[in-house]
């Protein structure tokens, strides 16, 4: 009975919370001064992400920070355009972002997110 209290209490605390964690495919892009979907100018250096077509919702999501893990490394980026070819739970990281999972060689890897 203890047990089960206890785990009703967690899951109450876990959705009340609001907190949903995502997975996907993470890649990079060079935005080049180019301007974003959110209509903001991005650089190559800024901790930008590009959100896949689902988690952008129409630029609701525009402004919003994420916190991205890969093998125990993490890193915070803006959501600041969108990434049309990228699945749901996708993102596509700035370099400078991007390098703070793994090296620009490896080209694609697996995620987790959510946002902060």
């Amino acid at each position: 009975m203890f047990a089960k209290t206890i785990f009703s209490t967690i899951l109450v605390a876990v959705l009340a919370s609001g907190v949903q964690a995502y997975s996907g495919d993470a890649t990079y892009y060079y935005p080049n001064g180019g301007y974003g979907a959110c209509g903001t100018q991005l650089q190559n250096t800024d901790y930008i992400v590009a959100l896949n077509p689902v988690q952008y919702s129409s630029g609701a999501n525009c402004g919003r920070r994420i916190n991205v893990q890969y093998q125990g490394k993490s890193v915070q980026a803006t959501v600041a355009d969108l990434c049309p070819g990228c699945g749901s739970g996708g993102v596509d990281l700035s370099p400078v972002a991007f390098e703070q999972l793994a090296p620009l060689s490896a080209g694609r890897i697996q995620v987790t997110w959510d946002f902060v």
